[in-house]
């Protein structure tokens, strides 16, 4: 009996005994013979298959994985993502330096033989024997072609993987007879081409295409002798020969290649000698991929698609087949993003507020009429480190956002108004607005009546200001008690339809409580998105459109283009025009005048609405013209900063409002995105005025103020960080939600003792507006 070597390895003889069975075996696949299930060559052992005649011959190629270009409105590339980055490209389309590079080093009878190369295997049986150790392997392109194809289906599980590379005979048995049938069905060169694609080459590159790119930012037609050859020499061992770590490793696997292609009659010697004494010639393009790489930091509206494609049904049944669509990839998207408005987001954003202050801002803006996202940006970038997040403060967290999204304040009491006057109620309609009341109870809800068994009481922001007021005056002031008191007049109900035809839901989806601090002062939390999207409504005259962003898809299936479905804007009828315009004129007045002047565009119709919640933990700024539609919230995601004191920008607020800080970022934001755009006007609405003498009351004018109130954004000495607290918004009231519990989680949302209670139980009432 041979002895084995010391160590434990297998002797020379044994060695060329195992491989003299390879070869044996070669030859009776070649043949097509029917192997037996047991006998000298041990097919019966682990791993192996019971016969070569009953292996399925049918390899099914998946569709390459490729990436996805996601462009803007205009055709620009905003990102490109991908699992595995590759360019499919036709044969004609690579250098035909690299297609004999290849060939040379991996299999040089190419060619010549069939899908197993007997003589290969007989040269490496040799060659082994001598050496006493696998040195040499015999496998043809064809079936590496077949093992790369295992290794794509596999994917990234690693379990798949494993599986789709483990040395067994009974895999190496099945590569080979599948290999017969490629070879069969595809002929050398597209099996060649097949085999540049899938291939990997080091540095997250698949297929010879990106390869290029990646080690020398050219295409791969473009390759010269000296860079096909590095390349070809790659493909052995990646980690290896990976010439961007080890520039002596490759550049000696390169000179190999290169003599091979001598040896073999592609190349003169005098062409291996030059290019051997070349240099590499590298000139390496990183990998940028995902929407961290975002240009134009649209990386969280990036993000966004991504999450609308694995959440829409339209693109798959089920998440794991969207996923596996998108993890394909080869999808070039086109958004509505509008890189106008993008670069005017970002940067009235970055003027207004740095990314290390200790509260961020978020805006999105959106068009009315059609749902399309204009632009979507945030003060904090996306990423892992200090003063950046993963989280989009703008959507909702089904796509996302922060858990709950974050309380809007005041900017609620437009959707409050819609419903007043879709029930009839008159513009003018005039309520006693006192400075401090309990809330009128009962209240009558979609179902059993809400009760304020806690004497629950609500208070404008100033003892001064004192009703009577009208809507208009009320809704520039932003009276909480005359809101209070409309809410009571005509019930929760219709105001809980009005949110549901707007869809304007909290952020983890849910619909809003039929309580009055939700339906009347905006206690619950939302997203940029979904506020903006709902005063879209009003901009467009009552029609309400679901947000969208993209416009098209079309992928790359082989050579093939091919359109996908994509979720298209539905559009309903929210309320009645006159409703929709009333409240236009309505809003106009908060922006002349009232608590959002500060945010007013001077060279075109707008209107808006302020809101900032209790204890000045959000505020926000809501505003629109007929053809753009934005919402700004600025806070803490955690919902523990309280915006006293604060430096926001380099500027320190004593107190901060809707119209102070969130109403100029929008203001900027709005400016730059509709440069150059038509200027349409809203269909103002005849408000009749009161007798003066009756509009005056202990708060003065509502434009000027009387004593101590001043304009809603300045405070009593009319200086926004002077005087009385002139901007804030109805505070959270933890027993008249009925029945919630909050918890904020991780990253966003706000705290659980936001919503508090069981029933109508609860703690107490704030009493803030702006």
């Amino acid at each position: 009996m041979p002895k084995k070597r010391s160590g434990g390895g297998l002797s020379p003889t044994q060695q060329a005994a195992k491989f003299l069975g390879v070869s044996v075996l070669a030859g009776a696949v070649l043949a097509g013979i029917a192997l037996p299930a047991v006998g000298a060559l041990g097919l019966a052992a682990k791993g192996s298959v019971e016969s070569f005649d009953a292996l399925p011959a049918n390899l099914k190629t998946p569709p390459l994985s490729q990436r996805t270009s996601i462009l803007d409105a205009d055709g620009g590339t905003i990102a490109t993502v991908y699992s595995r980055d590759r360019t499919v490209v036709d044969l004609k389309d690579i250098s035909p330096y690299m297609q004999k590079a290849i060939v040379a080093i991996e299999d040089s009878r190419f060619y010549e033989h069939g899908a197993v190369d007997l003589k290969g295997v007989l040269r490496a049986l040799n060659k082994n024997a001598r050496s006493g150790g696998v040195s040499e392997g015999a496998s043809t392109l064809t079936q590496q072609y077949v093992k790369n194809v295992f290794v794509e289906e596999a994917g990234d599980d690693p379990t798949l993987v494993a599986q789709a590379t483990q040395q067994t005979l009974g895999r190496k048995i099945r590569e080979l007879k599948l290999a017969i049938q490629v070879e069969e069905e595809l002929g050398k060169k597209q099996i060649l081409e097949n085999y540049l694609n899938i291939t990997f080459f080091g540095q997250q590159a698949y297929g010879v295409e990106a390869a290029s790119r990646r080690y020398f930012s050219k295409s791969a037609k473009d390759l010269e002798l000296q860079e096909a050859a590095l390349l070809a020499g790659i493909v052995q061992s990646p980690s290896r020969y990976d010439p961007v770590n080890d520039e002596a490793e490759a550049t000696e696997r390169r000179n190999t290649v290169l003599q091979r292609m001598a040896q073999v009659g592609d190349i003169s010697q005098a062409e291996a000698d030059k290019a051997q004494a070349a240099p590499l010639g590298l000139k390496v393009s990183r990998p940028k991929n995902g929407c961290i790489t975002a240009v134009k930091n649209s990386s969280f509206f990036c993000d966004y698609v991504r999450e609308v494609f694995l959440n829409d049904p339209v693109f798959g049944k089920t998440r794991k087949d969207r996923s596996k669509i998108w993890n394909q990839g080869g999808l070039t998207i086109r958004t509505t993003l509008d890189p106008q408005a993008q670069e005017s987001v970002q940067a009235s954003l970055k003027d207004h507020i740095y990314q290390s202050d200790s509260v961020s801002a978020a805006t999105t803006l959106v068009e009315p009429g059609t749902g399309k996202i204009l632009a979507m940006g945030q003060s904090k970038p996306y990423g892992y480190g200090k003063n950046e997040t993963e989280i989009n403060y703008s959507v909702d967290a089904a796509y996302g956002g922060s858990n709950f999204g974050f309380p809007t304040g005041s900017t609620f009491k437009p959707f409050l108004a819609a419903a007043a006057l879709e029930e009839g109620v008159p513009a003018t309609k005039e309520y006693s607005s006192p400075y401090e009341m309990e809330y009128p109870s009962p209240v009558q809800t979609c179902g059993k009546p809400w009760i304020n068994d806690k004497s629950y009481t609500v208070e404008n922001e100033n003892e001064t200001e004192v009703g009577p007021y009208r809507l208009e005056d009320a809704m520039g002031l932003s009276v909480n008690t005359y809101f209070v008191q409309m809410l009571s007049d005509i019930g929760l109900c219709p105001v809980a339809n009005m949110a549901d035809k707007l869809h304007v839901r909290q952020g983890n989806g849910e619909k809003l409580p039929q309580s009055p601090s939700a339906l009347a002062l905006g206690s619950v939390g939302m997203s940029p998105l979904t506020l903006a999207n709902a005063y879209a409504t009003f901009a467009s005259r009552g029609m309400y459109c679901t947000p969208v962003a993209i416009e098209s898809i079309t992928q790359k299936v082989g050579n093939e283009q091919k359109s996908l479905e994509v979720p298209k804007s539905t559009c309903s009828r929210a309320m009645s025009e006159k409703t929709a315009d009333t409240v236009n004129t309505l809003l106009r007045g908060v922006v002349d005048s009232g608590t959002g002047k500060e945010a007013g565009l001077s060279d075109r119709h707008n209107a808006g609405k302020t809101g900032t919640t209790d204890e000045r933990k959000n505020a926000w700024f809501a505003g629109y013209t007929p053809n753009m539609s934005g919402a700004v919230w600025v806070g803490s995601a955690s919902q523990e900063v309280e915006m006293k004191n604060i430096s926001i920008g380099g500027v320190t607020h004593a107190l901060v409002f809707g119209g102070a800080v969130p109403g100029p970022i929008w203001k900027d934001a709005m400016t730059g995105a509709l440069a150059g755009k038509e200027s349409p006007n809203f269909n103002i609405v005849d408000l009749p005025k009161p007798d003066k003498d009756k509009d005056k009351g202990p708060g003065g004018d509502a434009g000027d103020g009387g004593d101590g109130g001043g304009d809603r954004d300045d405070g009593g000495n009319g200086d926004e960080d002077n005087g009385a607290e002139g901007d804030g918004d109805a505070g959270v009231i933890g027993g008249l939600i009925d029945g919630g519990t909050g918890n904020g989680g991780p990253g966003g949302g706000f705290p659980g003792n936001i919503i508090q209670g069981q029933g109508n139980g609860g703690n107490g009432i704030g009493g803030r507006r702006d």
